[in-house]
Formats: C-alpha cells, sequence, structure tokens
C-alpha cells in the first residue's frame, strides 16, 4: 500500500539574488511542510533568473557538489520530504554550457535522480517582442526519468518539455503515478497553452500532475505566467495559485488513479507504443 501522498507546487518569481531566491523557498517550503506536505516540487530556475540566460553559466555547479545541491540535499532532509528541486545548471565538458538539471531528493537528502532538459526554448514571440535561445548556453539531455518512491513513480520533465507529449509516453513502460513539472512558463505563452497542456499531460496519461511555476515580472524585463497548479487524472484542477510567490497543497489519492485506469483502460487500448 503507497504511503499517503500530499503533494505542493511552489511557486517563485525568482530574481538575480540567489540568498534571497533560497531564503523565499525556505520559507515556502516549512509553510508546506506545516500542512502536511511530504511531497515538494519547486519552479524551474528556483535559484536564479538573471538578465540573459548566458548569466546562469556563473552559478554552475560540478555534479554532486555545490552549494545549491547542499542546499536542497539538506532541505529535503531537514523537513522530512521527497524533493523535486526545480532545475540548476550543472557543468559540462563544454564550458560555455550547462545542463538544466532537475535533481530529486529523497527524505533522507539522498540523490534519488537526476533529470536534464531534454527539450530546449529556442522561439521568437513577435506579438510581444521577446526571443528566447536556451540552446546558446543549455546542453540538453537525452533519457527521461521516473523516480520510484514510496508513494508511487514520479515522472519528471521541465517547461518546453509540456509541448512534447512523445516524452510523457515514453515514460508509460516505468509505471509512473504522477508528473512533477518545474517550470518558467512565459506570460504570452503561458496565458495561451499552460493550462491546456497540463490537463492534456494528466488525462492522455492518466497520471497526476504537479507543475511548479515561476510567476511574476524579473529583472530582465521578463514576466511568467505563474498559475501553478496540481491536476488530477481525470484532468480536474484540485489545486492552482495564480500570481506570485506562494504554493498550492493537494492530498493525491493514488489508489483513486490506479481505480481510474481499471475502469478507463485506454492506456490498454494503445495501438502505436512509444516506451522507454
Amino acid at each position: 500500500m503507497p504511503t499517503p501522498l500530499k503533494a505542493t507546487a511552489v511557486q517563485m518569481a525568482s530574481g538575480p539574488n540567489v540568498n534571497a531566491n533560497l531564503f523565499e523557498i525556505e520559507r515556502i517550503v516549512a509553510a508546506a511542510v506545516d500542512e502536511g506536505s511530504n511531497l515538494i516540487v519547486l519552479p524551474e530556475n528556483f535559484a536564479f533568473m538573471g538578465q540573459s540566460c548566458s548569466d546562469m553559466l556563473a552559478i554552475q555547479e560540478k555534479a554532486g557538489e555545490g552549494p545549491l545541491q547542499i542546499f536542497l540535499s539538506d532541505l529535503a532532509r531537514k523537513h522530512g520530504v521527497w524533493l523535486v528541486g526545480g532545475t540548476i545548471p550543472l557543468s559540462t565538458a563544454d564550458e560555455s554550457k550547462v545542463r538544466a538539471a532537475c535533481l530529486v531528493y529523497s527524505d533522507t537528502g539522498e540523490l534519488a535522480g537526476r533529470y536534464d532538459k531534454l527539450h530546449l526554448f529556442d522561439v521568437q514571440l513577435p506579438d510581444v517582442e521577446e526571443q528566447y535561445k536556451e540552446s546558446s548556453v543549455i546542453d540538453p539531455g537525452d533519457a527521461p526519468l521516473v523516480v520510484e518512491t514510496p508513494f508511487g513513480n514520479i515522472g519528471v520533465a521541465v517547461c518546453y518539455d509540456l509541448r512534447f507529449p512523445e516524452l510523457f509516453r515514453s515514460m508509460l513502460s516505468a509505471k509512473p503515478d504522477l508528473f512533477a513539472i518545474p517550470s518558467a512558463f512565459t506570460a504570452a505563452t503561458g496565458k495561451a497553452h499552460w493550462e491546456p497542456l497540463v490537463r492534456a499531460r494528466a488525462i492522455e496519461n492518466l497520471c497526476y500532475v504537479i507543475a511548479a511555476a515561476q510567476g511574476g515580472y524579473h529583472v530582465s524585463g521578463r514576466e511568467t505566467h505563474g498559475h501553478s497548479m496540481i491536476v488530477d487524472p481525470w484532468g480536474t484542477i484540485l489545486a492552482q495559485v495564480p500570481r506570485g510567490s506562494g504554493f498550492v497543497t493537494s492530498k493525491l489519492d493514488i489508489e483513486l488513479l490506479h481505480t481510474t485506469r481499471r475502469n478507463f483502460p485506454s492506456l490498454d487500448h494503445r495501438r502505436l507504443m512509444c516506451e522507454l
């Protein structure tokens, strides 16, 4: 029988001051734990959002060492929670590139899994005169991740990954019960697509989704959409926070998920397979 699960999606409006961002994370996580949460998902770029994507090179860390990784491990251990640590920049062999790495920590502070963002946001948004080219600084990952936990299996994706349903389908052979999706959707793309994409990934895979987002104005002038949410396998939004710093928490009934899959076995009716 899986451990009862109460999950939290954390929302930030992160800036360039790492210490201030980490202080805010500490405050929010403590409040979520007080509400009984035992799984917490942080947003993409929770520790730092600078003037440009290249600014993250200054805070990159080697895998397995560095203050941000220590912070995440200590946070999980201190509060006794499983923690999906948003993204942090981890070094690559190319000094001009980093991986946007999502690290998952157990409730004892042990590293349980690492997912490197696969799909990079290289787009032009003419209506708002915004251009993004993550590939100029970020090296894409090459593999999905599903982590086994006491309350179910967690598949991990990051932000732009939401637009690629084949990534989520590729994880189904590992039997995920929920997807954790740290994100930083722009205000323009979020207004148009955030909610339908999050709900679609839940519905088509009959999984819970915990989508933790950036939501507000940033020093670069960028505006992010927010609306962090927790969605059930039927596509119902269980909890949502619109803008600014905060969090949403909800109980997730994994047994109900399994019952839903038995009664509505659409995953068994697939004719074209894409597996991990």
